[in-house]
């Protein structure tokens, strides 16, 4: 695949899964995707995304779809970009590693197209104390938020600042995450409210005491958000978040 940064000139990409601009900051051989149901960009040294962007709006999040978890490889990474079903066989039970969604299929129970959230660019491993405690708690919030703003958009992604043990049967190079953080955020006019989070894997506190900053999300992760807003006033980061998780 060509970089972008190849072809000989500046592209402005579009999707309606992010504000204010394509997130900046991965490596040229990242794969960017963009799919109905989330964006992605997927880095092929650590075989997980860099970061996943999705839109919610009411007629996608809220339905009574029947969701199931038929997890399959990305159709458009190469075997040497992403992980395999096979690699998480046995990791539940001898490693507590969940197969936790970035983009949560438990948010698009109005859409066909949930089972894209399904696709291993999609997953990373999370232990159970974060997948099935704090971090659904964080999705519940955000699709709390949905009827009230209709749309609301999500940044999430993965951090690797401690050693944490590879899955067992993966047989490729990777890198499980030690963290991750979220960005939930709303346009206002020319500016976006936003509240941010980061979460350990080894987990503790409540889910207010998860709250960080955007600097602080972008500092961790060498990332840049919403390169496109005019002026660094446009963004409001509630520095309580209380507008997400209550």
């Amino acid at each position: 695949m060509v970089p972008l940064l190849a072809l000989g000139h500046d592209l402005e990409i579009h999707s309606k899964h992010w504000l204010f601009g394509l997130p900046q900051g991965t490596d040229d051989t990242n794969d960017l995707i963009i799919r109905d149901a989330y964006a992605l960009s997927n880095d092929d040294a650590t075989k997980f995304a860099s970061w996943v962007a999705y839109k919610l709006t009411p007629e996608e999040t809220f339905g009574d779809l029947g969701l199931s978890r038929p997890f399959h490889e990305d159709p458009f990474l190469d075997e040497s970009e992403t992980l395999e079903v096979a690699d998480y066989v046995g990791t539940f039970n001898a490693q507590g590693y969940h197969k936790g969604h970035q983009a949560p299929l438990g948010s698009f129970k109005g859409s066909h197209i949930a089972n894209q959230t399904n696709a291993l660019s999609n997953i990373t491993p999370q232990l159970g104390a974060l997948n099935s405690g704090r971090w659904v708690q964080l999705e519940s919030a955000v699709r709390r938020r949905v009827p009230q703003f209709q749309e609301v958009w999500v940044l999430t992604g993965p951090l690797f600042e401690t050693a944490m043990p590879d899955l067992i049967n993966a047989d490729e190079p990777h890198t499980v995450p030690s963290a991750y953080w979220k960005i939930v955020y709303i346009e206002q006019g020319n500016s976006i409210r936003a509240g941010a989070f980061i979460m350990e894997q080894a987990i503790s506190g409540s889910l207010a005491d998860q709250i960080t900053t955007i600097d602080d999300i972008e500092t961790r992760s060498g990332l840049t958000f919403f390169p496109e807003l005019t002026s660094p006033g446009n963004l409001k980061t509630d520095p309580d978040g209380d507008w997400v998780i209550q």
